[in-house]
Order: C-alpha cells, then structure tokens, then sequence
C-alpha cells in the first residue's frame, strides 16, 4: 500500500532538471528521495567512492576477528572481559560515527518564511 497519497507536479526547464538528475545520482537516491530530503530539511551527503566502502568492510572484518580471538581467549580465561567489552563498545561507536559523518543525510537549518 501507498504510504504518499498526494501527488506534487514540478516544471523545471532543461537546466534544473539536469542539475536534479545530476545531484541525485551523486548522493545515491532517485529525484523523489532527494526531493523529500530536503523538504524535511535534511542535505543527502554526496555517496562515498568505492575506496570508502572497501575500507569499511576491513574494518568490519577486523572487528570480526578480535571478537573470535576475544571469545576464544575469554573462554580459556585469557582476558579481561570487560576491559574488551569497552574497547569493542569504543570500536562500535567509532563506526557508528563514520557512518554519520559519510554517509547519513544532515541536517539542514530549517528556513522558516513569514507571510
């Protein structure tokens, strides 16, 4: 089921449709996402090169392979376990924070109009 009800209609001339097309490609969503971004008010970031993504899965993995090695070490009574649970919770929100910085829309001063 449809979850917008109501259909806007927009002429652009040549140029703005291009620079629409344009932007939303950049950023990685269709014309009527980036639309209703910015109408709510957040900016689309500009989508990441594929060096970004690589990076982020060897940071995936590494974080993979310190939870195996912790586990196998934790279960051998080999490691302080919640000094590792603090640094993996660190290591979390170090991730969590690239994401919000690279690929997350943010968001935008809202410009009220008076009438």
């Amino acid at each position: 089921m449809r979850t917008r009800s109501i259909k806007k209609q927009v002429w652009l001339n040549r140029e703005e449709a291009t620079l629409l097309k344009k932007k939303a490609k950049k950023v990685g969503l269709n014309e009527s996402e980036l639309l209703r971004n910015l109408i709510v008010g957040f900016e689309p970031r500009e989508k990441p090169d594929e060096r970004f993504y690589e990076a982020l899965n060897q940071m995936r993995a590494i974080g993979n392979n310190l939870n195996q090695i912790a586990r196998k070490a934790n279960s051998l009574n080999l490691v302080d376990y919640p000094l590792y649970q603090k640094e993996a919770d660190k290591w979390n929100q170090f991730m969590l924070k690239i994401k919000k910085e690279f690929l997350l829309p943010k968001e935008k001063e809202q410009i009220w109009i008076r009438k």
